[in-house]
């Protein structure tokens, strides 16, 4: 197997270390209703800039098994979104992925870009055997992205979460190394 040149550059997006002038950005699209509807399960609650900044902060310190990433586009090297995955253990090698991106960066592929990379970075790097997430069942845009990236369903949590005055589910999907090679 060749080794990557860049093990975290996809074909559109490249993954970073998190960046102080990242965080007005990520503070914004976290806080703005329309994105924290599709990312959370709980109630949409304002919180103050410097409680979410310390959120990502948190997911991006990169210790141990866990990473926190920021996603930049190849072509500009603007910030387009951050990327997590966390919660993998020696004995299982199973990680679960979070991921955001901004308003002015979707539906053009960098989505499903970020996707790639990070489950090539989870599986050539860091010896995973599987990457999980939980999506909420609304979320047609996201749910697109993870099957183009190659996430499978594996079930759904019916009617788990509350929005909008109605019960919605909540979707669970993961890729395998071996799904993954081929």
């Amino acid at each position: 197997m060749a080794v990557d040149d860049d093990p975290l550059a996809g074909e559109l997006v490249r993954l970073r270390e998190l960046r102080e002038s990242d965080l007005p950005a990520l503070v914004a699209w976290w806080r703005d209703p329309a994105l924290a509807v599709q990312q959370i399960t709980g109630p949409v609650h304002p919180q103050p800039d410097g409680a979410v900044a310390e959120m990502f902060r948190a997911w991006s310190r990169n210790t141990h098994t866990d990473l926190g990433l920021s996603v930049e586009t190849q072509d500009t090297g603007e910030l387009a979104g951050h990327v997590t995955l966390y919660g993998a253990n020696p004995k299982d090698r199973c990680a679960t992925l979070a991921v955001i991106i901004g308003p002015g960066f979707q539906d053009r592929g960098l989505g499903t870009d970020t996707l790639r990379t990070i489950v090539r970075y989870g599986f050539c790097e860091l010896g995973l055997h599987r990457v999980e997430l939980t999506v909420n069942g609304y979320n047609s845009r996201a749910l697109a992205a993870y099957a183009k990236a190659g996430f499978v369903e594996e079930g759904r949590r019916r009617e788990a979460v509350f929005r909008s005055g109605g019960w919605h589910d909540q979707v669970l999907m993961s890729v395998l190394r071996d799904e993954w090679a081929r």
